[in-house]
């Protein structure tokens, strides 16, 4: 277009050829517009086009494009798109200020009701179900369905805008749901991991609790260490891990095995809810300590599908590290035996009131967590609950995993020597195990876990791999619950005290120091109580000695001294055992 033709844009008679029309054309075309029917929109985006369309340099029409972005309010590749439209389609590209199909859905009336239903039934009653969730359902519904061309979540956003614009007008507060955009971490590699749903990032770290626990015993132990999985979409806590073993990819496993496995509790809880998370997750977020990087959890992440990942700073990690201070405030600050979290602030009396054994600080931490930390609303959420969130969040229902399948990743390990007949001995309790006769002395690994070591599983090691060959149960105990801290502090216990160590000396041992430390009295009291025990014991041993031996002369005590000392200094040893235990 020449300087004459833009000139006759004045004429308000005169219609603006299109380039394709020639001038001897009767056939009037569909395309020409009068310049006065122009809206005021439609005549600036021509005064911009104008100024574009003069011959300049390349710096010049930089500066051009520049200036027309901001009188039209528009970035300057809207500038660049207006002028290409206007290159093809000519003054007709500016009159269609909008879309003909404007406020209509092109995804198809199944589709439409599909969206508008679940975020219907996802929003009744306490439920709430924010639209990023529903675009879950819907990618999961397509998949079922085999479409491969689902609505996305912008097309979700567009259809549920009506209801949501129009519940914002009936209430003060935002709607219910997490608004605003996408959480997203990054890695160390530089990645940026978007968080989409729930069991879709997870995330792990460790924290020495702040109380003093005593063993079974009532004697005085340390502050245990406390593991904890975070599903990032949801905040809940999906599995922890509690022991007095440092940090260590060990016991990352066990925490993980936790969290993906269905959780089921005794009476003894007294649980109101269920813990009702499991599942696991596509990518585990943590930060850069030794456990974390280690080869033994990139073999668990390749077994059970899911990438580890690195945090690239450690401010990432407040997702996972704020649900301590909340413990540490809320749970751990009302028991005895609290420390603080500042050693020069340890209360004077906190070695004095502690009172719980391992066992019964994991109880309370399972009901704190259970019925009051995932059943809360988190502030981020609205009205919408951790353990709602998670449970409104999943794409579908996991699947769950055999407990078997997690074993060879997820338990603790200790090699043993298969002795005769079958039998195995591992912390002083004998085990026995159908079909390891034909093993007799060879060398198997044992997995268990240390919640319970009255059965354990046997491994045989062949060709790089670990074949499972049986279980072995602790004989006399198949019926019991024992814990790998309890049968250490009984074996100790009756060693002491010289006493023979067996799998019912030990059951026997745990049970009265269970309902001695019961009492929940102080260590002062609990100690007497024990030196009472101790010494009614004695005396009932005495009575029945004399009561079963025979009446000896007073000639005859010299000669039988010598055989009561070597009786009473015979003891035997498994030499295979002290090998294992101490090196040599």
């Amino acid at each position: 277009m020449n300087r004459d033709e833009n000139s006759d844009l004045t004429v308000h008679t005169s219609a603006i050829p299109v380039e394709g029309i020639s001038e001897g054309d009767n056939t009037p075309p569909e395309t020409n517009v009068i310049a006065t029917e122009l809206s005021e929109e439609a005549q600036l985006k021509l005064e911009v086009l104008q100024s574009l369309l003069e011959p300049c340099d390349r710096t010049t029409y930089g500066q051009k494009l520049k200036e027309a972005a901001e009188k039209l309010a528009v970035s300057v590749r809207t500038v660049q798109r207006l002028v290409k439209k206007w290159e093809q389609d000519g003054l007709v590209g500016l009159t269609q200020t909008g879309r003909t199909d404007k406020g209509k859905h092109r995804i198809g009336e199944f589709w439409e009701d599909f969206i508008v239903k679940t975020h219907k039934e996802g929003n009744k009653g306490s439920k709430r179900m924010s639209p990023k969730q529903v675009a879950i359902r819907v990618q999961a519904k397509a998949h079922e369905l085999s479409d491969l061309k689902p609505p996305n979540y912008r097309t979700v956003l567009r259809v549920l805008a009506p209801i949501l614009e129009k519940q914002e007008k009936t209430k003060s507060i935002r709607s219910p749901g997490w608004r605003g955009t996408t959480l997203s971490v990054k890695t160390r590699e530089g990645k940026d991991l978007s968080v989409d749903y729930s069991n879709h990032v997870w995330q792990c770290d460790h924290t020495p609790a702040d109380v003093l626990l005593v063993d079974q015993h009532g004697e005085l132990l340390s502050r245990p260490w406390l593991t904890t999985v975070i599903d990032t979409y949801s905040r809940c806590i999906m599995g922890i891990n509690l022991g007095f073993d440092a940090p260590s990819s060990d016991v990352v496993a066990l925490a993980l095995r936790h969290a993906i496995l269905p959780k089921r509790y005794g009476l003894e809880y007294k649980l109101h809810c269920e813990w009702g998370t499991y599942g696991k997750p596509e990518h585990f977020y943590t930060d850069g300590g030794k456990d974390f990087r280690s080869n033994h959890l990139r073999q668990i992440g390749a077994q059970l599908g899911f990438v580890c990942h690195l945090r690239d700073r450690p401010s990432e990690g407040g997702i996972v590290e704020r649900p301590f201070k909340t413990l540490n405030d809320q749970l751990f600050s009302t028991l005895p035996g609290y420390t603080g979290s500042n050693v020069q602030e340890r209360p004077e009396d906190a070695e004095k009131d502690a009172k719980l054994t391992l066992r019964e600080l994991e109880q309370l931490i399972v009901r704190y967590i259970v019925d009051r930390y995932n059943q809360s609303i988190d502030a981020r959420m609205g009205d919408q609950t951790r353990f709602g969130r998670w449970e409104a969040g999943l794409p579908s229902v996991p699947v769950p995993i055999e407990e078997r399948d997690l074993d060879i990743c997820l338990m603790k390990q200790s090699r043993r020597r298969v002795q005769k007949g079958g039998h195995l001995q591992f912390q002083n309790l004998m085990y026995r195990g159908e079909y390891l006769g034909g093993y007799d002395g060879e060398t198997v690994n044992l997995r268990f876990n240390p919640r319970d070591i009255t059965t354990v599983l046997v491994y045989r090691q062949e060709n790089n791999q670990e074949v499972f060959l049986t279980r072995a149960h602790a004989q006399g105990l198949e019926t019991e619950q024992l814990s790998l801290d309890e049968a250490e502090a009984a074996s100790r216990r009756l060693r002491n005290l010289g006493k023979t160590i067996s799998n019912q000396a030990l059951l026997q041992e745990v049970l009265e120091r269970d309902a001695l430390v019961a009492n929940k009295k102080s260590r002062k009291d609990r100690q007497k109580l024990e030196q009472e025990i101790l010494r009614s014991n004695a005396v009932n041993e005495s009575k029945n000695e004399s009561l079963a031996s025979p009446v000896i002369e007073p000639e005859e005590v010299e000669s039988t001294t010598p055989v009561q000392s070597s009786s009473q200094e015979l003891e035997v040893w498994d030499y295979e055992q002290l090998r294992e235990e101490y090196g040599f």
